[in-house]
C-alpha cells in the first residue's frame, strides 16, 4: 500500500504536468477529485472560485496574497476564454492601462460580453470580475495581450470614459504618445461620428505638446462636416515634453512619474545639509553603522541573521571551506554578500563625496554591488554562476503587492533612463527617494532588489550630505505599504514622508533604527 508521502508525490506529479503546459487557472476537471482534494489539503493549490484553482507554495501563510496577484492575469485569461470564448474583451479603460504597460492587479476587472450577467464574481483578496452584458467592438479593434482579449490602442483611447484622463493621467498621456499618426484614430472617429470624443482628443494631444496630431484630427473631422469643439480633459499641463518617437511605453511613463512626483518629494523632505567638509568622518560614521544596517536590511528581506553571524563575517572568522554549516547556510551567504557589497557601496559614496556625479557613479558601479551581494552564494553552489549575469530575463513579482514589475524587455529601457534621471536631477532628496522607488518599481534583478534599492538610496543621500539612513525592520510594514502606495496608487507622498522622517531623525542625531 502506498504511503501518504507517495500518494502526495503522485498528486504533485499531476500538478506538475499541468504547470509544464503553462496553465495558471486550474479547472476542477483538470485533476481527479482525489488529487484535487489532496493538493488542497496540503496547500499546493488554492480555490479561487467554485471549480477553479491556482497553484500556491505549500508553505504560503494564510492571508498571503502573493501567489494570487502573480496568477491574476493568467487566471483571468483561461477562465474568461473557457467561459466566453471569443465573446468578450476587457474594458477600454483597463485595455488602455495595459497598453501603457501598467499591469497592476485591478480591484475589479470590467469585462464586456454579449453573454454578460451584469453582476460581480468575487475572487481572492478583495478582487472581482464584473462581466457587463454589452455588444463588443468591431473584431478589428480587438487584440490579445498576455492571453487576455483587449481593445487595441486607438480604440482604448477613443472609448475610454473622459474621467480616465484625470484619474490616470500618467497612463493616459503614455498611451496618447504611443500613437504615431492621427490616421490611427481618425478611421474610428469618422466611422463612428465621434465629434465630441474628437474634440476631447484634440485637447488632449494639444496638452501633451503634439499639435500636429491635434490639428490633423481637428481639420479632418471638420472636412467631414463634423462640429468639433476642442476641450482639454486633463486637469493640469503635461510637465515634460513627451518623445513621440519612443517605442517603449515605459520610458514616457517613468519620465512622467518622475516629473510629477519630484515636487512632492521636495516639498516634504528636509533641506540637504550639503557635502560635509570632513568626508573622512562621514565614511567613518558609515562604517560604524554597518552592523545595525546589515541587521535591519537583511531582516527586512526575511533572512534570519544573528549578531554573531554578522560579527563573524566582519572579522573574517566565517569560513566556507572548514565550516560545513557556513558553507551551506543561505543566511550566512546573504550576510557575507551584504558585507562585500557594503564595502563596494562605501567606495562609490567616497567618489560621490569627492564631487563626482552621483548618477554616473551608481550607473557605473551598481552591477559591482550586485555581483558582490551574491558572489558568496555562487561560490558555495547555492546559486548558479549565470545568476550573476545582471538584469533579469524572466518576469518577477513582489510579495503581497498588486504592482507587477516592469517586464523583462522593459527593464533594459528603464534602467538607462533611471540613471539618466539621477544624473540630471538637481535635488539630492529626489535622487534618493525616487531613485529607490523607481529601482524597486522596476525590480531589475531576480533577487536583491530591496537591498540594492536601499544601497542606491543611501548613495544618493550622501550626494546631499544626508546621513546613511536605515529602514528599521520593526517598521517593515510601514515601509512596504508606503512603497505600495507609490507603485500601485501612484502616490509618492507616504514614501517621501516615511524616508524624510527617518532622515530627519538622523540629522538630529536620533536615528529611528534600534542600534545593534
Amino acid at each position: 500500500m502506498a504511503t501518504p508521502g507517495e500518494k502526495l508525490a503522485e498528486s504533485l506529479e499531476k500538478l506538475k504536468a499541468i504547470q509544464d503546459k503553462e496553465v495558471v487557472a486550474i479547472k476542477a476537471s483538470d485533476l481527479s477529485r482525489v488529487h484535487r482534494e489532496r493538493l488542497v489539503k496540503n496547500g499546493f493549490i488554492r480555490e479561487v472560485i467554485k471549480g477553479w484553482y491556482i497553484a500556491a507554495p505549500h508553505d504560503e501563510q494564510q492571508g498571503d496574497s502573493t501567489s494570487w496577484y502573480a496568477s491574476f492575469w493568467g487566471f483571468c485569461a483561461r477562465y474568461l476564454e473557457d467561459r466566453y470564448g471569443d465573446d468578450y474583451c476587457i474594458s477600454a479603460e483597463q485595455s488602455l492601462m495595459l497598453h501603457a504597460e501598467n499591469s497592476s492587479v485591478p480591484t475589479q476587472l470590467i469585462v464586456r460580453s454579449t453573454k454578460g450577467n451584469n453582476s460581480p464574481t468575487t475572487l481572492l483578496f478583495g478582487t472581482s470580475l464584473f462581466v457587463m452584458k454589452s455588444p463588443l467592438p468591431n473584431i478589428a479593434e480587438i487584440e490579445e495581450k498576455n492571453g487576455v482579449r483587449i481593445v487595441n490602442l486607438p480604440s482604448s483611447i477613443i472609448h475610454s470614459t473622459p474621467s480616465i484622463f484625470s484619474k490616470q493621467p500618467i497612463e493616459s498621456r503614455t498611451a496618447l504618445a504611443m500613437i504615431k499618426d492621427a490616421s490611427e484614430l481618425l478611421s474610428i472617429l469618422l466611422d463612428g461620428g465621434h465629434s465630441t470624443i474628437a474634440g476631447r482628443l484634440v485637447g488632449a494631444y494639444r496638452n501633451i505638446g503634439q499639435d500636429k496630431i491635434a490639428d490633423n484630427i481637428l481639420k479632418t473631422m471638420k472636412a467631414a462636416d463634423y462640429d468639433v469643439r476642442e476641450t482639454d480633459p486633463f486637469e493640469t499641463p503635461t510637465p515634460i515634453t513627451l518623445d513621440s518617437k519612443e517605442r517603449s511605453p515605459y520610458v514616457n511613463r517613468i519620465k512622467l512619474m518622475w516629473e510629477t512626483m519630484r515636487k512632492d518629494v521636495i516639498a516634504i523632505f528636509p533641506k540637504a545639509p550639503g557635502i560635509p567638509k570632513d568626508r573622512g568622518s562621514y565614511i567613518k560614521d558609515t562604517e560604524e553603522i554597518y552592523t545595525t544596517d546589515a541587521y535591519h536590511s537583511l531582516s527586512i528581506e526575511r533572512y534570519t541573521v544573528s549578531l554573531e553571524l554578522i560579527e563573524r563575517v566582519r572579522s573574517g572568522t566565517w569560513d566556507t571551506e572548514e565550516n560545513e554549516e557556513d558553507r551551506k547556510q543561505k543566511d550566512a551567504m546573504a550576510a557575507r554578500g551584504y558585507w562585500q557589497a557594503f564595502n563596494f557601496v562605501k567606495e562609490s559614496v567616497q567618489q560621490i563625496l569627492n564631487g563626482e556625479n552621483a548618477g554616473k557613479i551608481v550607473d557605473n558601479d551598481h552591477h559591482d554591488w550586485y555581483r558582490e551581494l551574491f558572489a558568496p552564494s555562487v561560490t558555495v553552489g547555492l546559486l548558479k554562476a549565470s545568476d550573476l549575469a545582471g538584469y533579469r530575463n524572466i518576469q518577477v513579482y513582489i510579495g503581497q503587492s498588486k504592482h507587477t514589475p516592469v517586464n523583462k524587455d522593459g527593464v533594459r529601457d528603464v534602467m538607462p533612463l533611471l540613471f539618466e534621471l539621477l544624473e540630471n536631477e538637481e535635488e539630492a532628496s529626489v535622487r534618493a527617494v525616487l531613485g529607490h522607488f523607481i529601482f524597486v518599481y522596476t525590480h531589475p534583478y531576480v533577487d536583491g532588489n530591496g537591498r540594492m534599492g536601499r544601497f542606491l538610496m543611501n548613495a544618493m543621500l550622501a550626494s546631499g550630505g544626508y546621513p546613511w539612513t536605515i529602514v528599521p525592520v520593526e517598521e517593515r510594514d510601514t515601509y512596504m505599504n508606503a512603497l505600495e502606495s507609490a507603485s500601485f496608487g501612484q502616490d509618492i507622498k507616504p514614501f517621501s514622508e516615511y524616508i524624510a522622517y527617518l532622515v530627519d531623525a538622523g540629522l538630529k542625531g536620533k536615528p529611528i533604527a534600534k542600534k545593534i
